[in-house]
């Protein structure tokens, strides 16, 4: 079996970097978020053209669209349609009692570096993901790797939508390490099932036959 490795580009505070900054870029777009872009923009600009290009596009888009449309965007995209859900563990669980099994193990791995989560906010959000891992690397980055079903699953349906988040999952994947071939084809398994007690999978998904593009030396 090849040995996974991490991008060889990114450093630890490249990657802590990459990761606040797509959090950040996950958020609704108000007005604290729109205030903060020119600020991302610089930290976008010291990263790597792998991790930060696909920033850029996210960057762009909400720098160039009337708040009311972006929020509107966000709004249809992440909370209106499961297929575009944040919540990472519901791709693999869906709604079951395994899914509040694995929500408890996040929390206890946050709570083990002295973070609490407030009421409103679950465990298994992106961004809450993300966040944690800016904050501690190692525990986090084994988070992301734990759940990376469920960003390439959620990083194809924004592409395959032409979503302008599209370019967030981009960078996240680009920080993780790379998939072989049983990784893909356990996704593309996840693709054609979707989540458990959900009757016709994640359609309308890509075929099979079809996986997000790695950057060169990422298959």
């Amino acid at each position: 079996m090849r040995r996974k490795t991490t991008h060889p580009i990114l450093g630890e505070s490249d990657r802590s970097t990459a990761w606040q900054v797509q959090s950040l870029l996950l958020g609704y777009p108000d007005e604290a978020l729109l205030e903060t872009l020119p600020v991302l923009a610089r930290a976008v600009s010291t990263l790597p053209e792998a991790v930060g290009a696909p920033l850029h596009s996210v960057l762009s888009y909400l720098e160039n669209t009337p708040p009311i449309a972006a929020a509107t965007d966000y709004v249809e995209t992440f909370d209106h349609r499961k297929r575009f859900s944040p919540y990472l563990t519901w791709f693999v669980h869906g709604d079951t009692r395994k899914r509040g099994v694995a929500l408890l193990k996040l929390k206890q791995v946050y709570r083990a570096a002295g973070l609490e989560l407030g009421d409103d906010e679950l465990s298994d959000h992106l961004a809450v993901v993300l966040e944690f891992a800016s904050a501690h690397p190692v525990p986090g980055q084994q988070l992301l790797e734990d759940h990376r079903a469920g960003i390439e699953v959620l990083r194809l349906a924004l592409r395959e939508a032409d979503s302008p988040w599209t370019g967030v999952l981009d960078s996240v994947s680009a920080t993780l390490t790379t998939l072989h071939g049983d990784a893909r084809e356990a996704i593309a398994t996840l693709v054609a099932a979707g989540p458990p007690d959900e009757g016709v999978g994640l359609e309308p998904f890509a075929p099979l036959t079809y996986m997000p593009s790695f950057p060169e030396g990422r298959r």
